[in-house]
C-alpha cells in the first residue's frame, strides 16, 4: 500500500490539474457550451462576466425560505431572481458570483438536478 502511494504522490499535481482542466473544457468548449451561454436569470446572463462554480452540498442551504452560499468565508443570500428554474443539463448546483465593491453577489444559481 506504501509503495502504491509512493508511485502516485509525483501524479497527484497532474490528476488535480487534469480534474480542473476538465471542469473548465466542459464549461467553456464541451458539449454544454451552448446551454451554458444561453443562461440568463433575472440579474442577467449568467456566463457574461462571472465564472460559474460547482458547489458542494455544505457550501449552500436554504434559510428562511431562501438559497444561501458560501462565497470564500462568507453566506451569501441569492435573490430570488438570481435563481435558475430549467432544468440542470450540467448535474450539480452551480453559481456564477460577481463582486461588487469588493462584496460577492450572487448574478445567478442553479440548484443541481437531485434537489
Amino acid at each position: 500500500m506504501i509503495f502504491l502511494l509512493t508511485l502516485l504522490s509525483p501524479l497527484a499535481p497532474l490528476l488535480v490539474w487534469g480534474t480542473l482542466s476538465l471542469q473548465r473544457h466542459t464549461h467553456d468548449s464541451g458539449p454544454l457550451k451552448e446551454w451554458f451561454n444561453s443562461l440568463e436569470s433575472g440579474r442577467g446572463p449568467c456566463c457574461s462576466g462571472a465564472e460559474g462554480r460547482v458547489l458542494r452540498d455544505v457550501d449552500w442551504q436554504v434559510h428562511d425560505g431562501h438559497y444561501e452560499v458560501l462565497l470564500g468565508d462568507q453566506w451569501v443570500p441569492v435573490p430570488d431572481e438570481a435563481v435558475l428554474h430549467q432544468p440542470n443539463l450540467a448535474g450539480p448546483t452551480m453559481v456564477w458570483p460577481i463582486w461588487i465593491s469588493g462584496r460577492p453577489v450572487v448574478r445567478c444559481f442553479m440548484p443541481g438536478s437531485g434537489t
